[in-house]
């Protein structure tokens, strides 16, 4: 058997045991490449498998492939960077009012303010789908830190002149193949992004986002007592002169259930700004499962490296905003000189780095 191994024979035998072991399932797959809508086909195919997998362990396998094989086909070398603009083809556009996920487009109006001249919108896109954005990135261009959604979206808000912009704000990245889950090229549209921007806009120094945290108010409503303990002696103190006299008031339960009520009372929602902050801040730095932060933004940005910079109160006060985080949103700065050493730190030990006035508010 030793004077085998490295012959000609054991190679021929191992060729022979891949293509034995090459499931049939798979064949047939790599065959859809060669059809015009062959591709797209297998992405809406894994994202109707998605909805039943769970509940039918005999789809995993498919599945498996599948995931597989779209990762190969995906690969963030094959894919394309196009800036998406007001003159791009109708058929495009309504494909970004389709997939937005994180801010509702409401309306044309809306939709051309976001691609205006202190706007940039791109996109990744596979040269098999070249109608389907992939996952795209929209950006504000302006002078400062964001820390209002509200005002990014204002249609009536007066342009920003680009050319002065010393910051670039992503406020909305959305992934719109569902098929694709699994399959990860979100940090590769940043980089290039930001390498984009850089060569268009030079004066640029400062790269973040002004993101949601989904998962906050969602924590908060399974881990009750982690609001309890996020306020102290003074913040009760204030919450009684507001009308929450306890831990048990029906007021703090409504509030805990983001009803929004609340921000129209303005003693009590700067009562609850300190305490809802704090808590806020423990969620992103301290909440995480199987060593990864439970948020799902979160992890996102993390994983590509940003910071944790600075929570933002009442920075979007939708009915979206206000269920999902009582309206608090965060940005995550991109600082070239540290996303290496984040990113491998955050990969190998966990390890999220926060600016000095998020860990503060962190601290237990």
């Amino acid at each position: 058997m030793t004077g085998y191994v490295g012959t000609p024979d054991q190679w021929d035998a191992e060729a022979q045991l891949r293509a034995a072991m090459r499931s049939r399932r798979l064949r047939i797959i790599t065959q859809f490449n060669a059809i015009p809508q062959g591709v797209k086909f297998l992405v809406d195919l894994r994202a109707d498998l998605l909805r039943f997998v769970a509940d039918d362990p005999q789809l995993k396998p498919l599945d498996r492939e599948l995931e597989a094989r779209l990762s190969a086909w995906f690969d963030v070398g094959f894919l394309e960077l196009q800036r998406i603009t007001w003159s791009s083809p109708a058929a495009l556009l309504e494909k970004l009012v389709e997939y937005e996920a994180v801010h509702e487009i409401r309306s044309w109006d809306d939709l051309k303010n976001r691609l205006d001249s202190d706007r940039r919108c791109y996109a990744f896109f596979h040269p098999r789908m070249p109608l389907e954005p992939l996952i795209f990135v929209q950006v504000a261009l302006l002078e400062d830190l964001a820390d209002d959604v509200q005002r990014l979206l204002d249609i009536e808000a007066p342009l920003t002149d680009a050319s002065k912009a010393t910051t670039a704000i992503f406020y909305s990245i959305s992934a719109t193949q569902t098929g694709l889950r699994g399959v990860s090229f979100g940090n590769f549209l940043l980089k290039r992004v930001v390498e984009d921007l850089q060569r268009d806009f030079p004066r640029l120094k400062t790269f973040a986002t002004l993101s949601p945290i989904p998962g906050l108010v969602r924590w908060a409503q399974r881990n009750p007592q982690e609001l309890a303990a996020a306020i102290t002696p003074s913040d009760w103190k204030r919450l009684a002169a507001a009308g929450i006299e306890d831990a048990d008031s029906p007021h703090l339960a409504r509030i805990l259930e983001a009803t929004p009520e609340w921000t129209e009372d303005e003693a009590l929602a700067r009562a609850l700004r300190d305490p809802l902050l704090k808590l806020a801040a423990r969620y992103l730095v301290h909440a995480s499962r199987d060593g990864k932060p439970v948020d799902a933004v979160a992890r996102f940005h993390l994983g590509n490296g940003a910071r944790v910079e600075r929570l933002n109160w009442l920075a979007d006060t939708s009915a979206k905003g206000l269920g999902q985080s009582w309206g608090i949103m965060v940005n995550y700065l991109y600082d070239p000189d540290r996303i290496e050493t984040n990113l491998e730190a955050f990969a190998s030990e966990g390890r999220i780095d926060a600016s000095a006035a998020v860990k503060r508010q962190a601290r237990r």
